[in-house]
C-alpha cells in the first residue's frame, strides 16, 4: 500500500463504480489527492461526497479527445499539477459474437481501447512538459485468455495492451513512468452483468477478487512502479 510521504495527485476514469471508485476510496488514506472521472458524473459526484475533503469529481467522455484536453486543462489549472493518470474506465456488451450488433462492438472497442489511448496521448505531453507523470493502465486477464461472450471486450483489452507496451517503449528515454495492470476477474457491478448473460457461464468457475484487493495493488503500482502486475484468482 502507498506511504503518505509521498502524496499525488492523481486522476481515475470510472471512477464511479466498481475497481475505479475502490481505488479513488483508498487513494486519500495514503495521503493522495483524487479526481474521479467518469460519464456518469452524479455517480462519480456522490462517490467523492462520500469520500470527503480530498477528492473531487469531473464528467470525462473517455472517448473525446475535446472532453480529455478540456479535464486535463482544468485538473492543472486547479491543482497545479497531476502526478497519475489511471485509465480504469470500461464498460462491456456481453454475448456470443455473432449475436451482438456490430454498433455495440464498435461501442466496446471505441470505449475501452480508443478511450484509453485517447486518455494516454492527452496525458503524455502535460506529464512530458511538467517533467514527470505516472500513466497506469487497468487492462485484464482475458487480454491474453479471452472467453466467450466478451469477445470484443477481450480484443479491446488485448489491444490496449499492445499499445500500452509500444508507448512504453518508444518513451522510454521520457520522464514518463508506464504500469499496464491485469486484474482477473473482479467483483463489480459489470461483472454482475456479465454474469446474467448465459454466454458467460464458461467464465465463472471460480470467485472473482474484491475490488478492493485490485485497488490496493494499483496503488501499491503507483509508489513501486512496476511495468506489469498481474494479480491472479
Amino acid at each position: 500500500m502507498s506511504r503518505k510521504h509521498n502524496p499525488k495527485a492523481m486522476l481515475v476514469t470510472g471512477a464511479a463504480s466498481g475497481i475505479g471508485a475502490a481505488t479513488a476510496r483508498l487513494a486519500p488514506g495514503a495521503g493522495h489527492k483524487v479526481i474521479l472521472a467518469d460519464i456518469n458524473e452524479a455517480g462519480a459526484r456522490a462517490t467523492a461526497a462520500e469520500i470527503g475533503a480530498n477528492a473531487s469529481a469531473k464528467r470525462l467522455d473517455i472517448r473525446s479527445e475535446e472532453n480529455w484536453n478540456a479535464l486535463l486543462d482544468e485538473v492543472w489549472a486547479e491543482h497545479g499539477r497531476l502526478d497519475v493518470l489511471i485509465n480504469n474506465a470500461a464498460i462491456v456488451h456481453t454475448g456470443f459474437a455473432a449475436d451482438v450488433p456490430i454498433e455495440k462492438h464498435r461501442h466496446t472497442l471505441d470505449t475501452n481501447f480508443m478511450g484509453a489511448a485517447i486518455g494516454m496521448l492527452a496525458g503524455l505531453p502535460r506529464f512530458k512538459a511538467q517533467g514527470s507523470g505516472h500513466l497506469v493502465t487497468v487492462a485484464s486477464m482475458v487480454a491474453f485468455l479471452p472467453f466467450p461472450g466478451i469477445a470484443s471486450y477481450a480484443a479491446a483489452k488485448h489491444a490496449l495492451r499492445a499499445f500500452h507496451h509500444a508507448l512504453a517503449i518508444e518513451e522510454r528515454r521520457s520522464p514518463v513512468r508506464f504500469t499496464i495492470v491485469y486484474p482477473t476477474a473482479t467483483a463489480t457491478p459489470m461483472l454482475e452483468k456479465e454474469a446474467e448473460d448465459d454466454a458467460m457461464a464458461l467464465a465463472f468457475a471460480g470467485n472473482p477478487v474484491p475490488a478492493e484487493h485490485v485497488a490496493r495493488t494499483i496503488l501499491d503500482a503507483v509508489v513501486k512502479k512496476p511495468a506489469e502486475v498481474y494479480i491472479p484468482p
